[in-house]
């Protein structure tokens, strides 16, 4: 597929670059911190001016394409002045599913360095959320002071898949000390050893480094194997990668089937706060099976930081239905507000999605309550696979950015008498609906001026499947934020059956903005554009998945369940394997599904694999 995408030579209102940039900033960790608030307040590059009479504005826009060998799910990353081979270097290093690290030129988009940490592993489980391969998925965390990149790669290796720790030299890739391998044993509420295995779990949370520690949270392969998969948080000392004695489990129950309780959060970090508590968000399991003591499902859990114990935690009351209809709450992540004036300052906020977005008490989550959320206060953001960003505008008010559903939503925080949402602005729709709902934001400022709301949409359809960086500034007295910029970033166009959400976060730092995606590094910024035109053909892998059967579950009987199909035909399909070997969703009428089997003479599918789609909006 020959694709380029030509710089748009638009008269924005961005001020024109008067000076350069003095101090350069480091983005060293998934949302620039770790209370994850995806705030840069030192941008002096990227100023906008609302004013109709403002200085001459300067072109802006696409500069380079870099090619890359794999899709990317992980943020990249940034650090100015490093020396590599000789000569300093603002680097970017980016990270994908084929297990390669690329240390790349962050104003020419030249490749600098590259290392491949070994055989990506084919999907797991039969599961569909991805695309071909699967090798660095969350994102990694960089140590400025030691000069170390911590991350996990999934190695295909003779003893079968497995996760590997490693740490990286900023300026030659080569790991520091010997990668460790992944492994985890808790014990279940009767007594019992649960080993981890790296066959039934996915790291897709990006990485926290924290108390001296890197943190990862796991989950599972579309929710399968659910009799195996649990939700894990585990640690490694920096420097040495010695795993921390305990770890996390979530789910601990020791009877049933079907368990869960992950932390996946559509990749968004495991956050810390100031004390070194550490926060995360939890989805489904069994209906009927929550547990406050446990398994703490659909919830925002505090772990303490050698995570031996949960120290708080948060559950809706409607938990046994966000179970029943797989609402994961863990569909969103945990952004930590920093603290704030009045009788609460430190405030969390979740969501997940059916929309809410809970306004929590750091101090006192609210635990579970059969009737009553015991929360600050809840707000409707639509359907959120996507995560919160914060920044402090120019009124010193406090505001939280929603991206459920299409639109960018800010909510000023009330802090007196007591904590409330305002909604101040909405967006135009940023579309992305052939995915599910929810994208991700950053939010770049000098200090409490110029904020600018960046955006990165998911893909209308599913092919070309082209993604778009947006740009929107608050403006005071109206209802809707200006969009000063909207372009085509890159494409998601993975192979046929993926039903993988594009979870892209925009990097924003030092003049210039990074859009990840399909094969590609986006470097946005001002000047004359240097555009890549590489020849990146639509790839269809060896270890290509199964095409899909999706549509809508219409009845379900004892047996299986009868599917509505987009063309209107009705298919029967037979879920007993695929229930036999934890490898089928909940089976819900109304719920989209991609069902992967074979039919017999009758015309019976029988299925192997039923997992949970978006796909029945764009294709059949």
């Amino acid at each position: 597929m020959n694709r380029s995408f030509a710089l748009l030579a638009l008269v924005l209102t961005f001020a024109p670059i008067i000076r350069p940039q003095t101090s350069k900033i480091a983005v060293t960790t998934y949302h620039y911190d770790n209370l994850r608030t995806g705030w840069n307040s030192h941008e002096t590059i990227l100023k906008q001016t609302l004013a109709p009479s403002g200085p001459v504005a300067e072109t802006f826009g696409l500069l380079h394409q870099v090619t890359l060998d794999d899709t990317t799910y992980a943020q990249p990353l940034l650090l100015p002045n490093i020396t590599i081979a000789g000569a300093k270097h603002d680097v970017v290093y980016a990270f994908t599913e084929n297990n390669t690290v690329y240390a790349i030129d962050a104003g020419t988009g030249a490749i600098l360095l590259t290392r491949n940490l070994g055989a990506a592993v084919p999907p797991p489980q039969s599961c569909n959320n991805n695309g071909p391969r699967i090798g660095i998925e969350s994102t990694p965390v960089i140590d400025q002071v030691s000069g170390t990149i911590y991350l996990v790669a999934f190695t295909n290796e003779k003893s079968g898949p497995t996760y590997r720790v490693h740490a990286l030299d900023i300026s030659t890739l080569a790991d520091k000390v010997p990668t460790v391998a992944v492994t985890g044993s808790h014990t279940l509420a009767n007594g019992t050893a649960f080993a981890f295995a790296a066959k039934n779990q996915r790291q897709r949370a990006a990485l926290l480094m924290a108390n001296g520690n890197i943190y990862a949270g796991f989950a599972s392969w579309c929710d399968h194997p659910a009799n195996q998969s649990r939700g894990w948080l585990l640690g490694w000392q920096t420097g040495t990668l010695k795993p921390l004695a305990a770890n996390t489990l979530v789910d601990r129950l020791a009877t049933g089937s079907y368990f869960l309780s992950t932390i996946w959060m559509s990749g968004y970090g495991v956050a810390s706060d100031a004390a070194g508590s550490v926060y995360f968000a939890t989805g489904n399991t069994a209906k009927g099976a929550y547990n406050t003591g446990t398994n703490l499902s659909e919830s925002v859990v505090k772990v303490s930081p050698d995570l031996t114990k949960i120290v708080d935690f948060f559950t809706p009351s409607n938990v046994n239905n966000l179970d029943g209809l797989d609402q994961d709450l863990a569909a969103g992540g945990v952004l930590l507000l920093p603290d704030t004036n009045g009788a609460k300052p430190q405030m969390a906020a979740a969501a997940g999605k059916d929309g809410r977005m809970f306004v929590l008490d750091r101090d006192n989550l609210g635990g579970f309550n059969t009737s009553t959320d015991k929360v600050l206060t809840t707000v409707n953001i639509d359907g959120c696979h996507c995560g919160n960003s914060y920044y402090l505008d120019k009124t010193y008010a406090y505001s939280i950015v929603s991206s459920g559903g299409r639109t960018v939503k800010v909510w000023k925080v009330n802090t007196s008498p007591a904590v409330s949402l305002s909604q101040t602005f909405v967006s135009e729709n940023v579309g992305g609906t052939a995915q599910d709902g929810g994208f991700f934001t950053a939010v770049s400022s000098s200090g409490s001026q110029d904020s600018i709301i960046w955006a990165v949409s998911r893909p209308n359809d599913s092919n070309p499947a082209t993604i778009n960086l947006w740009a929107f500034a608050p403006v005071a007295g109206t209802n809707q934020p200006k969009t000063i910029f909207k372009s085509a970033a890159g494409d998601w166009n993975l192979p046929s059956g993926s039903d993988a959400n594009a979870n892209i976060v925009p990097v924003v730092a030092n003049g210039h903005v990074y859009v990840s995606s399909y094969k590609q590094l986006a470097i946005f910024g001002f000047g004359l554009p240097t555009v890549l035109n590489p020849s990146r053909e639509k790839e269809v892998p060896s270890t290509a998945m199964a095409q899909p059967v999706v549509g809508v579950i219409r009845k379900v009987s004892v047996s299986g369940f009868t599917l509505h199909l987009k063309s209107g035909e009705d298919v029967e399909v037979d879920a007993t394997e695929a229930e036999r070997a934890g490898m089928s969703e909940v089976l819900e009428v109304g719920r989209a599904v991609a069902v992967i089997g074979t039919k017999d003479a009758g015309g019976l599918l029988h299925a192997s694999v039923i997992n949970r789609s978006s796909l029945f909006k764009a294709t059949h």
